[in-house]
């Protein structure tokens, strides 16, 4: 079993033969993902150690005393937390030695083909189409709410393969290279103004099966996997005190003692209290991490994440008054990151109603908190056994 002291051991070799100061970023981290310092709780040879997961904060302690780059994780969130993991469990041996180094290292990046314009709240509802032909399938289709499609080199994506069968059967996963002849992204102009996300239109474009990831027809099953991550990543992101939205309104409501309201101050200290409460849950549920796999909490940590962030941009807008309706720029950006604290009070605004939608609405992950979590009965549903293709649409 390795121990702290092997771990710190093995990150001052690191240090040793690849100092940072001189050191390429990019071959630096490539080296730290063949060292198994990348995430120790991977296995040996896949970036990883087969340790504990509580080790890894022992490395980036280290690391990041040393000055050492780290991977961006902001920039390739969606493959390091929703990819790597999907992969990890249900990809085989090839595509894990294929995939997971330049998804860590960042040189490649990843983007999520699961939304789509007819299957958004209810996803298992999808239509994009596989068709198998020879060693390949052959997928058709449109995607939307894509991040970072713009920029990704590959795409995870659920496809349906069988419509003869209910909708969350008949569904498979799919490795898709975002180049392959056929794909097309598209912007997806927001309210913001900007494109973050976008719209892909999936015509004839040929998936080799060795690109699909677990059996043919169980791609609901793996997409699980996907989501449960996905939450965890976007509602448990680690931050420091007042890191995140409401930081830019306490800093407001110490340096601008003018804008002051009783009610206003209220409602302040109302957020800044389940703020807190949201980030140390959110250490919470990564310590629930280190015992295993995410569980349906992640998703009360998003539905949280959504709602904070909805009214303290609220607040910040009523704070400020009619400086708080002035918007820094409204053309149209290409963004790989959501600025949340970068911007103006009108951007974060605008920017936190797309919070209730992307990795899930809210009104989904109500009831997968009532019945995943609080074990209330389900949601009569009335199309579970219906084949899809007898679906009304």
């Amino acid at each position: 079993m390795t121990d702290t002291t092997e771990v710190r051991s093995l990150t001052k070799e690191l240090l040793a033969s690849h100092p940072p100061a001189t050191t390429d970023r990019t071959d630096f981290l490539k080296a730290r993902f063949d060292a198994g310092l990348a995430w120790v709780h991977y296995p040996v040879g896949l970036g990883g150690l087969g340790a504990p997961r509580s080790l890894q904060a022992v490395v980036d302690a280290e690391l990041a005393a040393a000055g050492a780059p780290d991977n961006d994780p902001r920039r390739i969130g969606i493959g390091l937390g929703m990819a790597a993991p999907t992969i990890l469990r249900f990809g085989t041996d090839e595509q894990k030695r294929r995939l997971l180094r330049p998804l860590w290292v960042g040189e490649e990046v990843w983007c999520q083909l699961f939304s789509e314009p007819g299957a958004g709240s209810d996803l298992a509802a999808l239509g994009t189409r596989a068709v198998r032909d020879g060693d390949h399938w052959v997928v058709d289709g449109q995607k939307v709410w894509t991040s970072s499609a713009h920029v990704a080199r590959w795409a995870i994506l659920i496809a349906r393969t069988d419509p003869t069968l209910p909708k969350h059967q008949g569904i498979t996963y799919f490795l898709c290279d975002m180049t392959d002849p056929g794909v097309e992204v598209r912007p997806l102009r927001q309210i913001t103004g900007e494109a973050e996300f976008n719209e892909v239109f999936l015509t004839g474009v040929r998936i080799p099966d060795s690109r699909r990831l677990g059996p043919v027809g169980e791609g609901w099953k793996v997409a699980q996997t996907t989501l449960m991550n996905e939450r965890v990543s976007i509602g448990g992101s680690r931050i420091p005190r007042e890191g995140g939205m409401i930081g830019p309104v306490a800093k407001t409501w110490r340096e601008r003692p003018e804008l002051r309201t009783h009610e206003l101050h209220r409602r302040l200290l109302d957020l800044w209290v389940d703020a807190e409460v949201a980030r140390l849950a959110g250490e919470r549920l990564r310590q629930q991490l280190v015992a295993g796999q995410p569980g349906p909490e992640g998703s009360g940590m998003k539905l949280a994440f959504a709602r904070l962030n909805q009214e303290i941009s609220g607040l910040e807008v009523e704070l400020r008054g009619d400086e708080g309706l002035l918007y820094d720029d409204w053309t149209m950006r290409r963004p790989e990151l959501v600025d949340f604290t970068g911007r103006d009070a009108g951007y974060r605004y605008l920017r936190s109603k797309g919070n209730s939608i992307e990795g899930g609405t809210s009104e989904v992950l109500l009831n997968i908190v009532a019945e995943r979590v609080l074990g209330l009965p389900s949601e009569p549903r009335s199309d579970k056994d219906i084949a899809w293709k007898d679906l009304s649409r």
